[in-house]
């Protein structure tokens, strides 16, 4: 049997997975460069998650390694063209959930719109006082998002079940989002201008790199709020900082950040007033957590069997017409 290791494990997703494969080593916390190599240096299998930096250089010390599984759908974590040079077989998980992080973004809009924190802090000081908690609705806004893959329709499913206008940008039109929920597809120039909200949907590339940057922010309309739950690095967070202190933005709501795991880089976007932020929490709710792990078991089990698995990291072959999220 060859040796199967998975990383990042939380306690309560230990017996998950030793009953599936009773005889693989479990790693839990987040593991450094060192670290990783030490773990799965004799691993023919490895289950990871988006703290696994599977670098090159990793990947160079990992000889026996043949099979990568991310739990996850971006894969921006692993040098895919490294893992490719070497025969090793990397598959994803192309969508464990993608309506809890739409939730999310939602639950960042409803819960920072209405102030609920500001809400709970006045009640629990025994005061029943409405007064600086007006909120704003939903309804009749214009919500952009940009990128309307699985995480950006679902967006827009409810955004359209709270009544709001809905603009997208994509490199691809979704033709049931127009027909059923009346999106309108616009450029990415547009959707900045016209938005009340804007929510970020796409995988953090070289391409996609600082998509919002000082010149995004400059097009926004004062008052704009702007939602993550995609990946930290599409926002210029220099020019994120000078856009909130300025008054531009009514709010930044942020599950990802651009240094993620620098506390000390991230400290005043955090503590600033109109920042929300929380820790890279939207994936994780109980069904997605599972659907995550068995997506992962089966393309495992799979390759076991011989076969290729089905969630195998492909480079994407897709003629589209909207080339509106380049940057120029």
């Amino acid at each position: 049997m060859p040796r199967i290791t998975f990383l990042e494990v939380d306690k309560e997703d230990r017996p998950l997975v030793l009953q599936r494969f009773a005889d693989a080593a479990v790693v839990d916390g987040t593991l450094q460069e060192k670290e990783l190599i030490d773990a799965c240096k004799d691993s023919e299998v490895v289950s990871c998650f988006i703290t696994s930096k599977f670098t090159n250089a990793v990947i160079g010390k990992l000889p026996t390694l043949k099979l990568l599984c991310t739990r996850s759908v971006g894969f921006d974590h692993i040098d895919v063209g490294a893992c490719n040079e070497r025969g090793i077989t990397v598959c994803n998980v192309p969508d464990y959930g993608s309506h809890v992080i739409a939730e999310h973004v939602f639950a960042l809009l409803l819960s920072t719109l209405r102030h609920v924190p500001e809400g709970r802090e006045k009640v629990g000081s025994g005061t029943f006082d409405y007064h600086g908690l007006r909120g704003m609705a939903l309804r009749g806004k214009t919500i952009g998002i940009i990128g309307t893959g699985k995480i950006g329709r679902k967006a827009a499913e409810i955004a359209h079940g709270f009544g709001m206008n809905i603009l997208a940008t994509d490199q691809c039109r979704t033709i049931e989002l127009v027909e059923k929920l009346g999106v309108k597809y616009v450029t990415l120039d547009e959707l900045l201008a016209q938005s009340d909200i804007i929510t970020l949907h796409i995988p953090g590339t070289k391409e996609t790199e600082h998509l919002i940057d000082a010149d995004a922010f400059a097009q926004m309309k004062d008052g704009a709020i702007l939602v993550n739950t995609a990946r930290g690095s599409l926002i210029d967070s220099a020019s994120l900082l000078k856009t909130l202190k300025s008054g531009k933005l009514a709010y930044a709501l942020l599950d990802v950040l651009e240094h993620e795991q620098n506390f000390e880089e991230n400290k005043e976007l955090i503590s600033h007033p109109r920042v929300v932020t929380t820790p890279h929490v939207a994936f994780y709710a109980d069904d997605s957590m599972r659907n995550m792990y068995l997506d992962s078991f089966l393309s495992i089990e799979q390759w076991l069997a011989g076969k290729e698995p089905e969630h195998v990291v492909r480079p994407l072959n897709v003629v589209c017409d909207l080339p509106v999220i380049k940057k120029p």
